[in-house]
């Protein structure tokens, strides 16, 4: 499997089940009462194309929701959290950051 590939699967494996990383929301989010819709949203985000996705790694989308532009993005991390993971492709390596936000946060 090709690097970018093996990145994608982690990646959908990890915004679908919220498992094997972290997952965090900025207080915009946090303050919504809907919020368990946008994790759901977000869960099942699956509007992946050139624009949004040009390595094909899943690692960032966009949606809107009650009328507002809504983001979310994988970010890399080594296991300390001290540095940007040597080699986000290799679990043993990386902790993946979910971030939720209102693209205004952004």
């Amino acid at each position: 499997m090709s690097h970018s590939k093996t990145i994608r699967a982690l990646n959908d494996q990890f915004r679908t089940t919220f498992v094997g990383g972290i997952v965090t929301v900025t207080q915009a989010i946090a303050d919504r009462a809907d919020v368990a819709v946008i994790l759901e949203l977000v869960r099942t985000f699956g509007v992946f194309d050139a624009d949004n996705d040009p390595y094909g790694e899943h690692d960032f989308g966009a949606f809107d929701h009650g009328g507002e532009k809504i983001f979310w993005k994988i970010d890399y991390y080594d296991k300390t959290l001290g540095a940007g993971s040597s080699n986000p492709a290799d679990p043993a390596l990386t902790t993946r950051v979910l971030t939720i936000m209102l693209a205004q946060d952004y």
